[in-house]
């Protein structure tokens, strides 16, 4: 099994910026990708970035493309998200995930292990 626990969420202001982190435990030798999920209220959980495991291939979705990073620490079997020029549509619940399967992919069923979420409010 694999335990991942977000951190870094809050509420900042618009074109503002925030970095979240997620630390994973447990089997992380098994994993081969992780990723940052939002939802919104009332939404779809929708894909934000992935990276691979050894933090070599990186994407991102269409509306966070050029404001957000997604990086990887191998020392700390973590991954951040650097959230800058936020806007309050980017407001959501927050979560990590990752995978032991090798293909890429921007759906969340292709995403096994889960964290809790955390909360990021953008404000007007």
């Amino acid at each position: 099994q694999v335990q991942l626990v977000e951190s870094g969420g809050g509420l900042v202001q618009a074109g503002g910026s925030l970095r979240l982190s997620c630390a994973a435990s447990g089997r992380t030798f098994s994993l081969a990708k992780m990723g940052w999920f939002r939802q919104a209220p009332g939404k779809e959980r929708e894909f934000v970035a992935r990276i691979s495991w050894s933090g070599t291939t990186t994407s991102y979705g269409d509306s966070v493309t050029g404001r957000f990073t997604i990086s990887r620490d191998n020392a700390k079997n973590g991954v951040y998200l650097q959230m800058n020029s936020l806007k309050p549509e980017d407001t959501a619940v927050y979560y990590c995930a990752a995978d032991s399967r090798v293909r890429m992919s921007t759906s969340a069923s292709a995403y096994g292990y889960w964290g809790q979420g955390t909360q990021v409010t953008v404000s007007s």
